[in-house]
């Protein structure tokens, strides 16, 4: 098991300056992470493209692989101008990508709370998303990088549409991000969706949430789905999904490549992903 630790997880420290992404690095090695996820999250990395080297260079000397970039995309904009200005801005994250030494980028096709807003919308959308996901993953090949689609947010996020994409793409070095709680945003059945999709993932994430019915709303802090359902990031292995059955169907696919943990509860960011990390191992044991 390749387990490490997404720099999301302390997205409170870092965005109030507690901590940096070289000292956050230090902590992931303390927990026994064996590699990072960098997501752009207080961390300026376009502003400070220096930082990109030093990333690289502490990565090398605690022994902690770079093994994934995630940032932010929207391909579907409105002109054609503006799409080809956001493929050039996507071949520069690629080129970030590869100076952090990271052999995965992830990078989104629309804003992660984008929702269809009628019937067609997707297949309309389709072709465009196909072709700008194929050129950003020709572009990443030179540097021998495979990029990702993520089921992030709620367009993309069903387990058909993410997988119809990644086929359609059809390219050596593009794969599936699988985010494994990210599918309760579209009301999708977890365990159902990774186990079709676990065989298109470059990258796994572990995340946990409660979850609560439309009829039973918690209050402020939760995020309503698709189909109106509420829920909220949990420690994993705390929450209400069936995490160990899970990672059952993914240890027995086969599955070898990186884990990381994705935190995103309302606990102190340090004391819930270091939890999470530890029963992330225990799970795993187990399963």
């Amino acid at each position: 098991m390749k387990l490490g630790i997404s720099s999301y997880c302390l997205a409170p420290s870092l965005r109030a300056q507690e901590t940096d992404i070289l000292q956050a690095m230090e902590w992931m090695k303390e927990q026994g992470a064996d590699h990072v996820e960098i997501t752009p999250i207080g961390i300026d990395l376009d502003g400070q493209p220096e930082l990109a080297d030093r990333i690289a260079a502490q990565g090398r000397q605690l022994g902690l692989e770079v093994a994934n970039f995630a940032v932010a995309g929207d391909v579907l904009k409105p002109t054609l101008e503006e799409y080809e200005q956001e493929i050039a801005r996507l071949k520069k994250q690629v080129e970030t990508a590869a100076r952090l030494g990271s052999s995965r980028m992830r990078h989104d096709v629309v804003p992660w709370a984008k929702k269809q807003e009628r019937p067609g919308q997707f297949e309309e959308d389709f072709s465009r998303i196909v072709e700008a996901c194929g050129t950003i993953a020709d572009y990443a090949a030179r540097f021998g990088i495979t990029t990702t689609i993520e089921n992030h947010g709620f367009y993309v996020t069903p387990s058909d549409r993410a997988l119809r994409i990644v086929h359609a793409v059809n390219r050596s070095n593009f794969k599936l991000l699988l985010d494994i709680g990210n599918f309760l945003c579209v009301d999708e059945d977890p365990y159902a969706a990774v186990k079709q999709a676990i065989a298109s993932a470059a990258i796994v994430h572990f995340k946990d949430f409660f979850i609560r019915k439309s009829d039973n709303f918690p209050g402020e802090g939760w995020l309503e789905t698709w189909n109106g359902n509420y829920i909220r990031g949990s420690i994993l292995g705390q929450g209400d999904m069936d995490v160990r059955r899970i990672i059952r169907v993914i240890k027995e696919a086969g599955y070898d490549g990186p884990i990381s943990i994705e935190f995103e509860g309302m606990e102190e960011d340090k004391i819930g992903t270091s939890i999470g990390f530890k029963n992330a191992r225990r799970l795993w044991d187990e399963a």
